[in-house]
């Protein structure tokens, strides 16, 4: 069987002399042909893959021309491989130097789309700040470190001893009512206070103690504008001889005028805490209207800010203090609160939803 370059065939047990001859000029023009192909190709911008896969593949135009060559003769054989072997070289060799092309364009156009305008002005990065209970309780903490206090921290998840009977509170006090508190088991609790980090110091500490405890603290509220589930506090001890009230008023006169200013003033309203006697609500002047009234302050001229008072005697035995020698005060806060009311925000919800766009207003 005689393959021609149209692939059209023919079939004889003997074929014309004059037929051959055709066959072997047609078989070279073939191979002009392709050349002529492949050159195109490359010219237009085909794929290495696109040209190699017609050209040199098991089933490209080379490959069929190698397998129709039986048809020669044994000396014609050579002297036509050899053509075909050099057409095949030529593809290679311009199907490589294509592909450094296309590799030095690659990294030219590479070396173009990451090039840096160094004239250009530079991107701006959003910077992260300090969330606004963050920056309150660290500045409440440096007001009365720098009055001598020391800073403790306890754990979050208490023991009902800590929590309350080490605070002077009875097992039927309303403090410990499952409607108000974050029970894990019957003697587990989310902490309601930081105060168990007063009563763990005072058993581990000998007078004098002076320390402060922040932290985040939990009771059953409904979350609404001025009440959550999780908030923080901030409580100060004072424990050492000869302690008496006049020693937490003048701390606390201090405190106010480090935090809301100068001329800030201080009232002490009677009240009874279970853990503290005697025991007083503390307000400040208002710091927005000076005491005049103001909206921030309902017209009254002070804010409640906190709660304060002595040391309970049972609180001083149960941490193994002789309260006949040994005297304290101590006093409890909201970070939330101070926050809240130093920087005129009219909703709790607000410091727990992290909006970037309220909390870079604290920036």
């Amino acid at each position: 069987m005689l393959q021609y370059y149209d692939n059209t065939t023919l079939t004889s047990a003997v074929i014309p002399t004059e037929w051959v001859e055709l066959w072997k000029y047609t078989m070279q023009e073939r191979l002009y042909d392709i050349k002529t192909a492949a050159d195109e190709m490359l010219a237009s911008g085909a794929t290495t893959e696109e040209i190699r896969v017609r050209f040199l593949g098991k089933k490209g135009e080379l490959t069929s021309l190698l397998r129709s060559m039986g048809q020669l003769s044994a000396e014609e054989r050579p002297q036509m491989g050899k053509l075909v072997n050099e057409l095949r070289e030529y593809i290679e060799s311009a199907l490589e130097v294509a592909a450094q092309a296309g590799q030095i364009d690659a990294i030219a156009a590479q070396l173009r789309d990451e090039k840096i305008d160094v004239t250009a002005p530079g991107a701006a990065f959003a910077r992260g700040t300090l969330h606004p209970i963050t920056q309150v309780e660290r500045r409440l903490c440096e007001i009365f470190c720098s009055m001598g206090f020391d800073v403790a921290e306890g754990v979050e998840v208490e023991t009902d001893y800590y929590n309350f009977q080490a605070m002077n509170m009875p097992e039927n006090h309303p403090a410990r009512d499952t409607q108000d508190t974050f029970y894990v088991s019957s003697n587990i609790l989310l902490r309601t206070h930081t105060s168990p980090v007063q009563a763990r110091i005072m058993e581990q500490t000998q007078p004098p103690v002076r320390i402060v405890s922040p932290g985040r603290t939990y009771r059953s509220d409904v979350l609404d504008a001025t009440h959550s589930p999780a908030f923080h506090q901030l409580e100060g001890l004072v424990v050492d001889k000869g302690i008496t009230m006049g020693d937490l008023r003048g701390t606390l006169e201090t405190f106010a005028r480090e935090m809301f200013g100068e001329s800030t003033k201080i009232r002490f309203r009677p009240h009874h805490f279970q853990f503290t006697e005697p025991s007083a609500e503390v307000d400040v002047s208002c710091f927005v209207c000076g005491g005049r009234g103001c909206r921030l302050c309902k017209g009254e001229g002070w804010i409640e800010i906190l709660g304060a008072g002595m040391v309970h005697p049972n609180v001083l035995k149960m941490a193994g203090i002789d309260p006949t020698i040994y005297s304290g005060f101590a006093f409890g806060m909201g970070i939330d609160r101070i926050a809240m009311l130093s920087n005129a925000i009219d909703d709790m919800r607000l410091l727990f939803e992290n909006d970037t766009r309220f909390l870079k207003q604290f920036g």
